[in-house]
């Protein structure tokens, strides 16, 4: 019966259940997503760091902010889910199941990276706006009063964006987050669909919450070492203000070699720790959520 269901599942809930999997998991890690982008912010450009490690900077925010704020830009995360993962899984399971065809057999590795690349991808491009709206409020906290934007939430900020900085502002930085998300989600779709066939072939495993577990830990850290350098120049192009019409970054590359020119080249990493805490529960809380509404 449970087989049968899932055959006969309509397309859409395919990216309702994504984005779904998505919001519930970012309720649990928001405040590290906040950690992981103030450490990719501080001491940018060779300035004076601001914190000096990951620890170090969620006792400073508790105690300058409040511990409430660790919490700030939780709109923009949820509005981010609701875009870019509802979109990426959703797209990702459509495309496998399309592959796959009525027998439903295995894809090779290489298809399941590909798979999770296009996914990444579309995922991206849509969820662009709340990655810029999610950023500049999670960040907006180290500046000065007098230069923070304010905004009340996601749909303030992306209405208060369109409206100062134009429409296209919405996008800044999307060559980064698509790059990324290529990376990230070849490597995250694709290793985790991996790891759990390998995991449940081996025969020490089951296809139960345990597999999911462990598949995810597995994609999670993968996931991070390879797309944290794109995380950051995207952190960085979508915080930075532009004076007398001239952007601190041109774009991504720029923005990369600028940061290993005055900070080496370990800068790219930084932030590393948050990162995968965030992404590594993410991506376990996203696949269980994900598996359990399935079923």
């Amino acid at each position: 019966m449970a087989t049968a269901k899932k055959q006969n599942q309509p397309a859409y809930l395919q990216f309702v259940f994504g984005g779904l999997s998505g919001m519930a998991a970012t309720c649990f890690v928001q405040p590290i997503d906040l950690i992981k982008t103030r450490m990719q912010l501080s001491g940018e450009m060779g300035r004076a760091a601001e914190h000096k490690n990951s620890f170090q900077a969620a006792l400073k925010i508790a105690r300058t902010e409040g511990l409430r704020n660790l919490y700030n830009g939780l709109s923009a995360g949820l509005l981010r889910q609701a875009t870019y993962t509802t979109a990426r899984l959703g797209t990702n399971n459509v495309l496998t199941n399309y592959i796959q065809g009525p027998e439903k057999k295995n894809l090779s590795f290489p298809a399941k990276l590909l798979v999770g690349s296009i996914a990444g991808g579309v995922g991206a491009v849509i969820g662009n706006p709340a990655e810029v709206a999610l950023v500049r409020m999670t960040s907006d906290g180290r500046l000065p009063p007098d230069q923070r934007r304010g905004y009340k939430n996601a749909i303030d900020a992306v209405v208060r964006i369109a409206r100062e900085e134009g429409v296209t502002t919405l996008w800044r930085g999307c060559s980064a987050t698509v790059m990324r998300a290529v990376v990230l989600n070849a490597v995250q779709l694709g290793t985790y669909g991996q790891a759990k066939e390998m995991l449940i072939n081996s025969g020490y495993f089951r296809d139960n919450v345990f597999a999911h577990f462990s598949a995810s830990l597995v994609s999670g850290f993968l996931a991070t070492a390879v797309s944290i350098p794109m995380d950051m120049a995207k952190t960085r192009l979508q915080t930075m203000k532009v004076v007398n019409g001239v952007p601190e970054y041109k774009n991504a590359a720029d923005c990369l070699v600028k940061t290993v020119r005055a900070e080496g080249l370990l800068s790219l990493w930084k932030g590393f720790t948050p990162y995968f805490l965030r992404l590594g529960p993410h991506t376990i809380l996203t696949f269980i959520f994900l598996e359990q509404m399935n079923k």
